[in-house]
């Protein structure tokens, strides 16, 4: 059974930072790529960050380079999505996810992602 929870999510003003925590109970988390994608009722979801499997390599979407860093631990099966200098634009649902075969194929693409978190909602007020 794979599982993640994102925790953190919340309503914060512009300018403001929230931290986002996903706890993922997959067995292959040390070799699975991890990331976070983020989606409004009008857009389809979209890539946000992602983190290789040791945690070197990060990647990012235009939108948020500078202002967003993702990190994991692997010793607690813990991923975090450090939001800072938030814009009302970055209001959405973002869910954790997670690639098990951690081949950095698709990570820019919900295909590229084999399960998903339920989701926690990010408001930011302007």
């Amino acid at each position: 059974q794979v599982e993640l929870v994102e925790t953190g999510g919340g309503l914060v003003q512009a300018g403001g930072s929230l931290r986002l925590s996903c706890a993922a109970s997959v067995r292959t988390f040390s070799t699975s790529t991890m990331g976070w994608f983020r989606q409004t009722p009008r857009k389809e979801r979209e890539f946000v960050a992602a983190v290789n499997r040791s945690g070197g390599r990060t990647y990012f979407a235009d939108s948020v380079k500078g202002r967003f860093t993702i990190s994991r631990d692997n010793a607690k099966n813990m991923v975090y999505l450090q939001m800072n200098a938030l814009k009302p634009e970055d209001t959405a649902v973002y869910y954790c996810v997670a690639d098990s075969t951690g081949l950095l194929g698709q990570i820019t693409t919900p295909l590229g992602y084999d399960y998903w978190g339920q989701g926690t909602q990010v408001t930011v007020s302007s």
